[in-house]
C-alpha cells in the first residue's frame, strides 16, 4: 500500500512518559526525601531536570509536540485532587502547613491520618490514589503545577500540550468519602466541578497552551445513558468557553463505543482514539457517524501497554484510511508511555535478533515518528524503516522459541476433570480443619516478609560472583530461620517462609519458566515509588524442574505449625508480564497452569499442607466492556483450577487478592474453589466482605486489617475494629485474621509492631467470641 500525503502534515505525539528515568532516578529522590536524606529543593530539581530530559529525547526523536502535566512524583489522578481542591478533611492542615508533605500524606498516610483509598488504573497494574467525595465538597483551582510544567517546555522551544484527567472520568473515579452514604455518586459534582476546570483552562491558555489534552479513559466502559449525558454536557461547557486553549478530548484501553457520537459532535477541536486491539472497532465506529470534518484526530496505532514492535504497514494503512475521516490526522501510541519501560537499548542480556522484536518507550517514540513521516510523505519516505520492520516481524515468526510441540500437545489434552477438585468444598474443609487443626480466626500473612539491605546486596554479590551460591544459600537458609522464629513468638497460626529469595512474584517463576525473557533495565511504575520489571512472555511456557520446593521444604522443617508454599497464580504471570499477542490469552494462560500444577503437586509431595496460589491480577484483567467478560472469565478461572485441582481434599488452597474493585467478579472468586481467600479490605472498610456476603460466598477468607501500603502501624484496638466489621458479613468459623498484601516493601520495626497488633486483635475478638 502507498499512503498517499495527507493534506497537512502529520504530527507525532504522546500522551505521557515514563516518569522514573533512567536509573530510577526519581525514586531514589523521592524516598531520600521521606528518610531525611534529600532536600525538597533537591527533590523538585531532580523532578524537573527528569522532565527536561523526558522533552529533550522526544523532541530530538522528532516527536512534534511532548506532553507536559504527565509527570507525578506519586500519582496522576492524586494531583488532578489537588488541582481541583478536593483535599480529604482530614489531610487539610498537613497540606496547608507544607504542601509536599501533605501530598505525601494522602497518598501514603501517617501514623494518625489513614491515606486514601488505593485501586487499579482500570485494567493495568498502575495503581491511582481514589479520590474521596460527598455532598459538602467545595472544588477550588489550584493550577499552579500544570502552569509551571508548561512553562518549562516551553522555555526549550518546544510545542507542548498539558494532559489533564478529565472531569468525567475523575468523578467516575472518585468514592463517597468516610462517612458519607454509600449510594452518593459523585458524577452529581459534575456543575460544581467545570468552573474549576475552565479556571484552569483558562491559565494555562494565558500561559502559552495552544492545546490541552483531556483523558476520558472511563467513557471506553460501559456508561448509562445518564453518565453519557453529563459527558455530553461537560463538553458543550467546556468547549463553549471563550477563554480557553483548544481541547483535544483523549480517550484509551477500548473502543468508546456509545460515547463515541456524543464526544464527536462536542463542540471541541480534536479527539485522540486508541485503534489498537480491542478497540480497533473505534475505526467503523468513527465512519459511521461520519467521522470528524474539521477537526483534529490522534491515531493511537502504536501500543502503548506492551513492548512488541508495531506492524508498520499495517499501521500506515489504518492511519491511511482515518485521513478521510477528520480534518486533521495526527499519530501516537494507544495511551500514555507509562505503562512500558524506557528504552530497549538498555538491555545487555539479550539476545540482540530477539531485541530487535522489542520496543520500549523510546523504540514506540521512533514507530510513531516513523508512522507520522510515512503518513505525510509517503511510504517511500520510509521505505528502509518498513523492509527492516518486515524482516524483524518475520524473524519472529518462525523462531523455534515461540513454538514447542510438547507444550502444546499437553496443553490440547486437558480436559475438563483436569480442573476439579476430587471432593467438593465442604467435604475439604471438615478434612482440612481435622488435618490443620487452627483456632478460630486463624492468622497468616500474605506470604513475602520486608526485603532487606542485606538480602537485595546477597542477590547482587551472587550475580556479581562475589559469593558462590553455597554462600547465597547460607543467607537465604538464615533469613528464614529468623522470619518464622519471629512469626513462631508473635503467635501467628499459619507461617510463610517470607521468600527472602525471590526479587519479584512474578519475574522470580519467569526466570525459571522456558518461554519467558528477563529484562535488566525494564522498570514500570506500579504505584509511587514501587517499580517492576515485569517479564516478557516470548514463547510456549514450561516448567524444567521445581521451583520453591526447595525452600519451603527448609521451612516446613524448621516448625511444628503448617507452613503456606507460595506460587504466583496464571492469570498473574501473564498479567504482570508483557505478555505474547501471537495467540489467544487463554491459550497462554493454559500453559501458564500446566506448569504451575506440576509445583502444586511437588510442594503437597514434599510435605506442604498449605498452598497458596496468589490471583491479584483476576480484577485487574477483566476486560472494561461487559460484553468481553465472560470469555475471560471463563479461561481465567479454569486456568486457575486447573493449577490447583490435582491436591488431595485435605490440602488447603488459598488465593489472594488485592486493589482491586472486587464486587464485579464475585461469582468467578467462587469459580476458583480455592478453600480460602485473603482480600485487601483496609483502606476501602471491609467493603470487599459485604460484597462476598451479599454474593452468599460458602467458602473461608481473610478481608486484610492491615494496611502495608502506608508506614503506619495499625492499634490492636484499629485492627480489632476492622474484624468486628468482617465478622458482621462472614461468619466466625469462616473467617481469617491476616494483613492485606505482602509485606516485602515494609521495613521490620513496622512489620513487627504491626503484625503484633494484629495477632493482639485476633486474641480479642476471640475472647469476645467465646
Amino acid at each position: 500500500m502507498t499512503a498517499q500525503p495527507a493534506a497537512a502534515a502529520a504530527r507525532a505525539t504522546v500522551y505521557g512518559y515514563p516518569r522514573q528515568g533512567p536509573d530510577r532516578e526519581l525514586k531514589k529522590a523521592v524516598e531520600g526525601y521521606w528518610k531525611g536524606r534529600v532536600t525538597a529543593d533537591a527533590l523538585r530539581e531532580t523532578a524537573a531536570e527528569l522532565r527536561r530530559s523526558n522533552w529533550r529525547q522526544l523532541a530530538d526523536a522528532g516527536v512534534h509536540e511532548v506532553p507536559t502535566g504527565d509527570f507525578s512524583y506519586y500519582d496522576h489522578v492524586l494531583d488532578t485532587s489537588v488541582m481541583v481542591g478536593a483535599i480529604p478533611g482530614r489531610h487539610r492542615a498537613a497540606v496547608g502547613a507544607d504542601a509536599l508533605d501533605g501530598y505525601f500524606a494522602m497518598a501514603r498516610g501517617t501514623q494518625d491520618v489513614a491515606p486514601l483509598e488505593m485501586t487499579k488504573w482500570f485494567d493495568t497494574n498502575y495503581h491511582y490514589l481514589v479520590p474521596e467525595l460527598g455532598p459538602d465538597t467545595v472544588f477550588t483551582a489550584d493550577s499552579t503545577r500544570q502552569v509551571t510544567e508548561l512553562k518549562e517546555a516551553l522555555a526549550l522551544g518546544l510545542a507542548a500540550r498539558p494532559v489533564l484527567v478529565g472531569p468525567v472520568t475523575y468523578l467516575l473515579l472518585a468514592k463517597p468519602a468516610p462517612g458519607v452514604a454509600a449510594d452518593f455518586e459523585p458524577l452529581t459534582l459534575l456543575d460544581r466541578l467545570l468552573p474549576v476546570y475552565a479556571e484552569v483552562l483558562a491559565d494555562l491558555r494565558a500561559a502559552g497552551a495552544e492545546w490541552v489534552q483531556l483523558d476520558e479513559p472511563a467513557l471506553v466502559q460501559d456508561r448509562t445513558p445518564a453518565e453519557l449525558n453529563a459527558a455530553g454536557r461537560a463538553y458543550r461547557d467546556l468547549g463553549g468557553l471563550t477563554d480557553r486553549p483548544q481541547l483535544l478530548v483523549a480517550s484509551y484501553f477500548d473502543r468508546l463505543g456509545d460515547a463515541l457520537p456524543v464526544l464527536a459532535k462536542a463542540p471541541v477541536e480534536g479527539l485522540a482514539l486508541d485503534f489498537t486491539d480491542s478497540a480497533a472497532a473505534n475505526l467503523d465506529a468513527l465512519a459511521a457517524v461520519g467521522g470528524l470534518p474539521g477537526k483534529r484526530l490522534v491515531a493511537g496505532v502504536v501500543n502503548g501497554r506492551n513492548i512488541w514492535i508495531n506492524d508498520l504497514e499495517k499501521s500506515l494503512s489504518t492511519l491511511g484510511t482515518l485521513l478521510g475521516l477528520a480534518g486533521q490526522v495526527d499519530v501516537a501510541a494507544s495511551c500514555s508511555l507509562l505503562h512500558v519501560p524506557l528504552d530497549a537499548a538498555a538491555e545487555r542480556d539479550i539476545d540482540p535478533q530477539i531485541l530487535r522484536w522489542l520496543a520500549f518507550a523510546r523504540q514506540k517514540t521512533a514507530e510513531i515518528v516513523t508512522l507520522a513521516r510515512g503518513l505525510s510523505e509517503g511510504t517511500g519516505a520510509v521505505s528502509a524503516e518498513l523492509a527492516a520492520n518486515r524482516a524483524d516481524l518475520a524473524s519472529r515468526a518462525r523462531s523455534p522459541i515461540t513454538r514447542d510441540p510438547a507444550v502444546r500437545d499437553r496443553a490440547a489434552a486437558v480436559t475438563d476433570a483436569d480442573g476439579r477438585r476430587s471432593q467438593p468444598y465442604a467435604e475439604r474443609t471438615a478434612a482440612q480443619r481435622a488435618h490443620l487443626g487452627l483456632p478460630l480466626l486463624p492468622t497468616t500473612t500474605i506470604g513475602s516478609f520486608p526485603q532487606t539491605t542485606e538480602l537485595r546486596t546477597a542477590r547482587a554479590d551472587l550475580r556479581a560472583g562475589r559469593i558462590d551460591t553455597a554462600g547465597y544459600e547460607r543467607r537465604i537458609e538464615n533469613e528464614i530461620r529468623d522470619v518464622l522464629a519471629f512469626q513462631e513468638k508473635a503467635g501467628i497460626d499459619v507461617l510463610v517462609h517470607g521468600e527472602p529469595e525471590r526479587n519479584d512474584m512474578v519475574q522470580y517463576f519467569a526466570e525459571q519458566l522456558t518461554g519467558y525473557l528477563a529484562t535488566r533495565h525494564g522498570w514500570v511504575q506500579s504505584y509511587g515509588t514501587r517499580y517492576v520489571r515485569p517479564p516478557v512472555l516470548a514463547g510456549d511456557i514450561s516448567r524444567p524442574h521445581p521451583m520453591t520446593v526447595r525452600w519451603t521444604a527448609y521451612a516446613n522443617a524448621l516448625t511444628e505449625r503448617p507452613v503456606k508454599g507460595m506460587l504466583t497464580g496464571p492469570v498473574t504471570m501473564l498479567a504482570w508480564s508483557f505478555v505474547r499477542d501471537d495467540q489467544p490469552l487463554g491459550d497462554t494462560a493454559r500453559q501458564v497452569a500446566l506448569a504451575l500444577r506440576d509445583e502444586v503437586d511437588d510442594l503437597e509431595a514434599a510435605g506442604t499442607s498449605v498452598i497458596q496460589v496468589d490471583e491479584p491480577a483476576l480484577r485487574e484483567t477483566l476486560p472494561l466492556r461487559a460484553a468481553d467478560r465472560p470469555a475471560y472469565l471463563d479461561w481465567a478461572t479454569e486456568a486457575f483450577r486447573l493449577t490447583t485441582a490435582g491436591v488431595r481434599p485435605d490440602t488447603q488452597i488459598h488465593t489472594h487478592m488485592c486493589y482491586a474493585e472486587f464486587g464485579d467478579i464475585v461469582q468467578a472468586i467462587d469459580d476458583l474453589d480455592a478453600d480460602v481467600i485473603s482480600l485487601e479490605a483496609a483502606r476501602s472498610h471491609m467493603q470487599v466482605a459485604r460484597e462476598l456476603a451479599a454474593h452468599g460466598y460458602p467458602r473461608e477468607a481473610g478481608p486484610g486489617v492491615y494496611d502495608i501500603h502506608s508506614p503506619r502501624v495499625p492499634s490492636t484496638e484499629e485492627a480489632a475494629a476492622l474484624l468486628r466489621k468482617g465478622l458482621e458479613a462472614i461468619p466466625a468459623e469462616r473467617l481469617w485474621v491476616n494483613p492485606d498484601c505482602g509485606l516485602k516493601t515494609r521495613a521490620w520495626p513496622e512489620t513487627r509492631a504491626s503484625l503484633e497488633n494484629l495477632v493482639a486483635a485476633a486474641r480479642t475478638v476471640r475472647a469476645e467470641l467465646a
